[in-house]
């Protein structure tokens, strides 16, 4: 049997594989991030934050709290809550810009 089908026989008998699963997907999301926000600033030669730094924020945090309401765990929940609406509402105004920079 494949590594594949042995994983999903496994997330099937005990859900909490697969929660731990979806845990990490959640954090390598935020954590990539940083890289992407780094690579784009040694590209630029200064510091600047992409548009992409702020999607993976925004997935990567909402997957996270996932994990933690499943866990229960209050802190992670506010921890990982709150900033969403920093998250998504730095790309509202970033295509609001964008948009009134089009008119």
């Amino acid at each position: 049997m494949g590594y594949l089908a042995h994983w999903y026989l496994e997330a099937v008998d005990n859900p909490d594989t697969l929660w731990t699963g979806i845990g990490f997907v959640g954090t390598a999301l935020f954590g990539v991030r940083f890289l992407i926000q780094w690579l784009s600033s040694e590209r630029k030669g200064h510091s600047v934050i992409p548009v992409a730094f702020w999607y993976f924020s925004l997935i990567g945090g909402t997957i996270s709290l996932f994990y933690a309401l499943h866990l229960h765990a209050w802190p992670l929940i506010l921890g990982q809550g709150a900033p969403l609406l920093i998250y998504a509402r730095n790309l509202w105004m970033i295509y609001r810009d964008r948009g009134a920079g089009a008119a």
